[in-house]
């Protein structure tokens, strides 16, 4: 389903200690827009849950993640990674059901869709 490699992983662990508040738990959700279609976004959860929306929660240790049910068929098998470079830390998202992903790495789309701009100004069309 939803795959956490190790450096995400131990980035969330440190994410979450900061949190004083139970459960320890993070969302992962879409919202429409970005550079493509959709953006992934991972944020902590507080004691409610998101009011009308049928979730599920997948156990990572001492943590659950938090994934709306409608999204589950644009993230199957999406894996989550953490990297640092020069520009600094953050997730990465691979994810199988996109056709597209814009060159920040955050915005996907599942539709084969018009030729667009992506994040850094360059067409992604292919030839």
């Amino acid at each position: 389903m939803i795959n956490l490699q190790p450096a995400a992983l131990e980035e969330l662990r440190r994410l979450l200690k900061q949190q004083t508040t139970l459960p320890r738990q993070v969302r992962l959700s879409l919202q429409a827009g970005g550079c493509a279609d959709w953006t992934y976004c991972l944020s902590p959860v507080g004691l409610e849950p998101s009011p009308g929306v049928d979730e599920i929660s997948l156990r990572w240790g001492e943590f659950d993640l938090v994934v709306p049910t409608a999204a589950l068929p644009q993230i199957e098998g999406l894996t989550i990674d953490y990297a640092e470079d020069l520009m600094g830390g953050g997730f990465r998202f691979i994810n199988p059901q996109a056709v597209y992903s814009c060159g920040c790495g955050n915005s996907f789309s599942t539709v084969a869709s018009e030729p667009r701009t992506d994040c850094s100004g360059v067409s992604s069309a292919s030839s």
